[in-house]
């Protein structure tokens, strides 16, 4: 049985004192894939935020490994193993894709960059190809490879990303996707908030369906899949 890794325990949030997630519990499990599905405004990436340290809560705990995080600024969050990908493109367009990576580094003071720099571009070949290039001219997909081949660098043991495929044409999609059951194959925890519900259901082990700020539901991503009320609600019948 895998260990608890992230525990969120009557969790409320949200913005200038109104509380858009409401007293929300869950845990997620070290090696597995879980998904955040739910309508616009459900509160997926007010609850991301939050644990990672963007928004303060007003009530509630997380904790992580054990340890209480809550109220932690990001780069203390960062520190304890924790990457964030927000939505959009997380790089510097203007800067290459070496440059990127390096930018990705930054917190580190170790003399083992180059070593794992070099083991990021073994791991996304386009990326090596790429190393000259303008960030900003990568295709979409390549653009969320470079993000995430960044957010690496600091040797997470739990990623969050927030709507990895939004604006992604089919294919730089599904590479998406794959990269991200790649990694989590590799050992890392994976949080994945996505409007594309499907295909993030059928990519995790456990799914969290927020509405209204609220869990409305919890159980693995197959079991959301198969509930007809949710299939109707959610993935359009």
């Amino acid at each position: 049985m895998c260990s608890t890794l992230l525990t969120v325990s009557d969790l409320s949030s949200g913005y200038g004192g109104i509380d858009i997630l409401k007293e929300v519990s869950f845990e997620i499990k070290e090696s597995e894939i879980a998904c955040i599905i739910g309508p616009n405004g459900a509160g997926k990436s007010t609850l991301i935020k939050t644990v990672y340290g963007l928004l303060k809560p007003s009530s509630g705990k997380i904790t992580f490994k054990g340890e209480d995080i809550t109220g932690l600024s990001p780069l203390q969050i960062l520190k304890k193993g924790i990457s964030y990908l927000p939505q959009g493109r997380a790089i510097f367009p203007l800067m290459t894709v070496q440059e990127n990576l390096e930018m990705g580094a930054f917190t580190r003071k170790d003399t083992k960059v180059k070593e794992d720099l070099s083991k990021i571009y073994d791991k996304f070949p386009i990326l090596k190809e790429r190393r000259t290039q303008l960030a900003g001219n990568l295709s979409g997909g390549e653009q969320q490879m470079l993000a995430i081949a960044m957010a690496l660098l600091l040797s997470p043991t739990f990623m969050m990303l927030d709507e990895p495929s939004l604006g992604l044409a089919p294919q730089s999609m599904k590479l998406v996707f794959e990269t991200v059951k790649r990694l989590n194959e590799e050992g890392i925890t994976v949080l994945l908030v996505e409007q594309n519900a499907k295909k993030a259901l059928q990519l995790a082990d456990h799914a969290i369906v927020l509405e209204l700020g609220r869990k409305r539901f919890e159980g693995s991503g197959q079991e959301v899949l198969s509930n007809p009320e949710l299939k109707k609600l959610y993935l359009g019948g």
